[in-house]
């Protein structure tokens, strides 16, 4: 009964290939046993990959930037012998938060405004006008559709009706700190409360422009031409 079973277990152990209708199969199914791989690195600013890649710390293998979006650039090396890239690196921006077409109270809206916008005269229009609003309705005006009046603070002691502005463009902090926040246009409303929302108005067109700025800041960090050398870059 012994001999049998050590029989068995050795049998079961060996594998075997047959030939049908002129393909090879195994009788046993074979598992790859890949090369080891690490994992990424994890930053939160251009400037840490930079420094990560230029000290050589793991790697002096050729290796490809990939700029995947505004918050997220990758770096990995060429396919090994399975056909699978080793991550080296990953940096994700840290952005301030702010719901785009949800409305906000006008203190909430004033604050958002002042952390997470990059100062310039349409935020300082805005904030003014949040800021001095005195009236809970909110009027639509004119035969366009989009126009809005209310009532604001113009001076120390008085008030009259403001015509909102619309659209604004703005610079939200949205990409990484290293690189100038790209302006876009965002439809301003309010509504009683009173309240105030963004709606963005570009079409996404501004995350082109943000991985743009990302490459070139790469490309001057690393003193490359495109294609050449050890570090590549793709947007």
């Amino acid at each position: 009964m012994i001999k049998e079973a050590i029989k068995y277990l050795t049998e079961l152990g060996q594998t075997e290939t047959i030939r049908v209708d002129g393909q090879e199969y195994s009788t046993k199914p074979l598992h790859l046993i890949k090369e080891p791989r690490p994992a990424a690195i994890e930053v939160n600013t251009l400037s840490g990959l930079v420094e990560y890649l230029l000290s050589n710390f793991d790697t002096e293998e050729n290796l490809m930037i990939h700029v995947e979006s505004p918050t997220e650039v990758s770096v990995f090396s060429k396919t090994n012998k399975n056909k699978e890239r080793r991550h080296w690196i990953k940096a994700e921006a840290m952005v301030p938060n702010f719901s785009y077409d949800r409305f906000y109270d006008t203190e909430s809206f004033n604050i958002k405004l002042q952390s997470a916008f990059v100062p310039n005269d349409d935020r300082k229009a805005l904030l003014k006008l949040a800021s001095n609003v005195q009236e809970e309705n909110v009027r639509s005006t004119g035969d366009d559709g989009t126009s809005q009046v209310v009532t604001a603070k113009v001076g120390v002691t008085t008030v009259a009706d403001v015509k909102v502005p619309n659209p604004v463009t703005l610079a939200p902090r949205r990409t990484f700190v290293e690189i100038d926040q790209p302006e876009s246009e965002f439809i301003f409303r309010m509504q009683e409360g009173p309240k105030c929302a963004l709606f963005e108005a570009d079409g996404g067109a501004w995350k082109i422009k943000a991985m743009k700025s990302i490459r070139k800041y790469l490309i001057q960090e690393f003193k490359v031409e495109i294609g050449q050398g050890k570090i590549h870059i793709i947007a």
